[in-house]
């Protein structure tokens, strides 16, 4: 009698294969690469050695590694509290992108779908027109000696991003469950009213206060130090160290929402937290920041074309690329015209909106 062949059984997480391992290592490198030059390129060259020198020598350790005041001064007040600002911004983006790809189960959709980018946008051009009466209302920002006067646009940004994201979340609850869909085209509608109030706004501004919203809407890490790091490293903890963890639950919600539930997957859960991390890296990133397009969408979606769909490796590797892209663009922004500063958003859009057209346009000749 034949053996009756064993029905294959149903799994979401393909297993492991070297590639995307090599392919983390690779991008770790080029990370460490990155944050490398971005040290050492600039208006003041400090070369390697000295760079070893400084870092040694702050942790107790005699080199015999020469280096100037100067070069030391540069470093650690000015270019690695920058380059540590954005590896931060950078993986939180990258990685948020992968999230909310996977969560709408499209390798096209983008944070900003849910509104976080255009309510941070709207709260940003809101604070600085309406600048005197809340200082008025909130006399601890007005004060120039009190610290938290400085952030008083990044957290007006911050809850703009975190109230758009809850209000794209409520609305899209039908019959007691989140809908991707409804989320979608409610995310749309929110982004096309906060588009409209930003507009008003910003036809209600002076010519300084033009200049205030266009050098923010275009972004910058040019008000990186230290205590910008420590104030974002919070907000970015959670979501950076929670998201790769839902990497084998997002496996499983790319088979449907149904099959997911069957297999013993709290979907709504899921939904829940991806919304919310997500909303607070990016919401995070861009108060403190200013809008970066295209890094959250190009990068996820280039690393799942070369590694693989599998969450377990392009939740992390968005990190590490998303990271190394806005490295290697600060870098850039500060260099290419220097001593002029080129906005980091200019120049996340110019290298990806090619690359992009270049998806599409390979796409489209793959289907003829």
């Amino acid at each position: 009698m034949p053996a009756i062949a064993e029905k294959p059984k149903l799994t979401a997480t393909p297993a492991p294969t070297r590639r995307p391992r090599l392919l983390l290592l690779a991008l770790a490198a080029g990370l460490l690469a990155a944050m490398l030059v971005g040290v050492v390129v600039g208006a003041v060259a400090i070369p390697v050695p000295a760079v070893l020198g400084i870092l040694l020598s702050k942790l107790g350790v005699a080199t015999g590694l020469a280096f100037e005041p100067q070069q030391e001064g540069v470093l650690l007040a000015i270019r690695l509290p920058r380059v540590v600002l954005g590896l931060l911004v950078g993986a939180a983006l990258g990685l948020s992108g992968a999230a909310i790809q996977g969560l709408f189960r499209n390798p096209l959709a983008d944070p900003g779908l849910l509104g976080i980018s255009s309510g941070a946008s709207m709260a940003a051009v809101a604070t600085i027109i309406l600048e005197e009466k809340l200082l008025k209302l909130l006399p601890a920002f007005a004060d120039p000696n009190n610290s938290i006067s400085t952030y008083l646009l990044p957290l007006m940004a911050f809850l703009g991003a975190a109230l758009t994201a809850l209000f794209v979340y409520r609305v899209s609850h039908v019959g007691g469950r989140v809908l991707v869909s409804t989320m979608l085209l409610v995310g749309v509608a929110t982004n096309g009213l906060a588009g409209a109030f930003t507009g008003l706004f910003t036809y209600a501004a002076t010519d300084a206060q033009l200049r205030s919203i266009t050098f923010w809407g275009l972004g910058s890490l040019g008000g990186a130090s230290w205590r910008t790091v420590t104030t974002l490293l919070p907000f970015l903890a959670l979501p950076l160290l929670g998201l790769p963890r839902l990497g084998k639950p997002l496996n499983l919600l790319a088979l449907g929402e149904e099959q997911a539930a069957h297999l013993g997957l709290p979907v709504a859960r899921l939904k829940w937290q991806l919304v919310a991390l997500a909303t607070l890296a990016v919401g995070a990133s861009v108060a403190m920041v200013g809008a970066i397009g295209f890094l959250g969408f190009l990068v996820p979606h280039l690393l799942r074309l070369v590694g693989g769909p599998d969450h377990r490796f392009v939740l992390p590797a968005s990190a590490l690329g998303g990271a190394l892209v806005l490295v290697l663009a600060d870098t850039l922004s500060r260099t290419v015209a220097a001593p002029a500063e080129l906005p980091i958003g200019i120049l996340t859009a110019l290298l990806g909106a090619p690359v992009f057209l270049g998806m599409v346009l390979r796409e489209q000749r793959r289907l003829r």
